[in-house]
């Protein structure tokens, strides 16, 4: 599968983005999906992870009750709303699908997007 990351910007603190991921070919439903972050001259880290249906979702202490992670299986696409954001949020954001529900909060993903950036000033 391939994912293209979208939506990523330059914003005020406070304020909201939505971040989407659309994936190519077929059995989007399949997968489990994650979105992760790198800021500037630290590790990718864990952000948010949905399970295939969409009912059951994973999200980091640092952004849980700001961001929502959701997806629409007809339209092959899963998307990161933003709510709240802090300048310590910036980072190039990336989504990552993998077939197996285990290990969704590490890197342990078999397909990765791109990366959209998003800018939080102060």
């Amino acid at each position: 599968v391939q994912l293209q990351a979208s939506g990523g910007g330059l914003v005020q603190a406070g304020g909201s983005l939505r971040l989407s991921c659309a994936a190519s070919g077929r059995a989007f439903s399949m997968y489990y999906m994650g979105w992760f972050r790198q800021a500037p001259g630290k590790e990718r880290e864990f952000v948010a992870a949905i399970r295939r249906s969409g009912t059951i979702t994973y999200y980091a202490d640092s952004v849980k009750g700001r961001f929502t992670i959701s997806r629409d299986n007809a339209k092959n696409t899963v998307y990161l709303q933003m709510n709240t954001l802090k300048p310590e949020d910036t980072a190039v954001y990336y989504c990552a699908a993998k077939m197996v529900p285990t290990g969704l909060a590490t890197n342990e993903y078999d397909y990765w997007g791109q990366g959209t950036l998003v800018t939080v000033s102060s």
